[in-house]
């Protein structure tokens, strides 16, 4: 399992059969999410950090898992070469596919 499939292990989500994929319940993301942000000791805001995103869920978050999972994921070759680039596509792909995947994660940040 690749580290997208470990976030959304931890988020409770993609763990049901490919047949039920159109029946897909939602899990609160956002309250797990914030949940975990409140009871950590670091400051860690998920909603513009990938790497807190990875922290809060107790992933690693270096810079070479980053850009496994960036490959994993799609990320254009352009955005690879920049760390910073990559990280923003790298956020913004991971929040999109948690909400295909049944996380309720708001549109302001998967646009």
């Amino acid at each position: 399992m690749g580290l997208f499939g470990n976030i959304l292990s931890k988020l409770g989500l993609g763990k049901k059969p490919a047949a039920a994929a159109a029946a897909v319940s939602q899990v609160d993301v956002v309250a797990k999410l914030e949940a975990l942000a409140k009871a950590s000791k670091e400051k860690l805001d998920w909603k513009v950090s990938i790497v807190d995103l990875l922290k809060l869920l107790g992933l690693d978050s270096s810079i070479g898992a980053r850009k496994d999972m960036a490959t994993e994921l799609g990320c254009p070759a352009e955005k690879m070469a920049d760390s910073a680039q990559m990280n923003m596509w790298l956020h913004k792909t991971v929040l999109q596919k948690i909400a295909e995947n049944g996380g309720n994660i708001p549109s302001k940040f998967t646009k």
